[in-house]
């Protein structure tokens, strides 16, 4: 299985939809960190929402979505570009046992934000109710925010994340009855279908009976933005007290992006002429 963003709009009906299935940069993702096994889920469940949602907006930059807690599951960050390229972590104390989201997060917020490579970035937040899974997360935030009627459905397992992804479009004309149908058609997919079947035939076995109209499918990946710059950039916004102090203890500072893992060593000349200079923007990592 290939990994597939399938976009698709009802002709006769304004409503939209996508269909994704995540193989290689879930399992990139996963070969980060060794995520307990219902992290990963939780994970996969959330990149996909990502990628779907993104794959309804129109713009250059990148959709970031976090779910903070206070429970033994801290944080978890998705983010898409819209080049498709995605990474996602997770933060997480301790033992994580085998409980539903909210279980998992405790008390905690939404967060969903648009930052476009020109101009100012967009940010959302709601709050979450204990029972709800990933998918009622967003179509409660779409709903209540963006005032966008929207169903997800996901799965996920050790191998592959997928998830449909169904819209009602804010104007548009056609059949007034085509919402409801399309939902109740969209209910009977199951996880193994969406887990398993090529795009197209889960469209078939959907929707053969509407005008469904099909777009060049994309094809998503893992790609890290961290660098040596935003390090940098990271680095500067912690002070230059703080990061003198870690030289004069260990002679170098080391930092770890949490996405991928990859490690950067700035030395005392690397510090001296980094706060010579400007920050250019924080990237996600452990200062050791």
């Amino acid at each position: 299985m290939q990994d597939t963003l399938e976009r698709f709009i009802f002709d006769d009906a304004p409503v939209r939809g996508e269909i994704v299935q995540l193989d290689a940069t879930y399992k990139e993702v996963l070969a980060r960190h060794d995520y307990p096994p219902v992290l990963q889920k939780r994970i996969g469940e959330l990149m996909t929402a990502a990628t779907l949602l993104s794959a309804t907006l129109k713009f250059d930059g990148t959709l970031i979505m976090q779910l903070h807690g206070d429970g033994a599951v801290k944080l978890l960050v998705v983010e898409v570009t819209s080049k498709m390229t995605m990474r996602a972590m997770a933060r997480w104390d301790g033992d994580v046992p085998e409980a539903s989201l909210g279980e998992l997060l405790g008390k905690g917020k939404f967060i969903i934000t648009l930052d476009p490579t020109e101009g100012e970035p967009y940010q959302g937040i709601v709050g979450f109710e204990p029972g709800q899974s990933v998918a009622e997360i967003i179509e409660h935030y779409m709903a209540s925010s963006e005032q966008l009627e929207t169903r997800l459905w996901l799965a996920c397992n050790a191998d592959t994340s997928a998830g449909l992804l169904v819209q009602k479009l804010p104007a548009g004309q056609g059949d007034p009855d085509a919402w409801e149908r399309v939902q109740k058609l969209s209910e009977t997919i199951t996880d193994e279908e969406l887990l398993g079947l090529p795009p197209q035939d889960m469209l078939y076995r959907l929707f053969h009976q509407e005008q469904v109209r099909v777009f060049e499918p994309a094809k998503p990946s893992f790609a890290c933005t961290c660098s040596r710059e935003r390090v940098g950039g990271m680095l500067e916004m912690v002070g230059k007290d703080e990061v003198d102090g870690v030289i004069a203890e260990k002679g170098h500072v080391d930092v770890t992006c949490e996405f991928c893992g990859k490690k950067y060593e700035f030395d005392a000349v690397d510090v001296v002429q980094l706060f010579g200079g400007h920050g250019t923007g924080k990237a996600p990592g452990v200062i050791h």
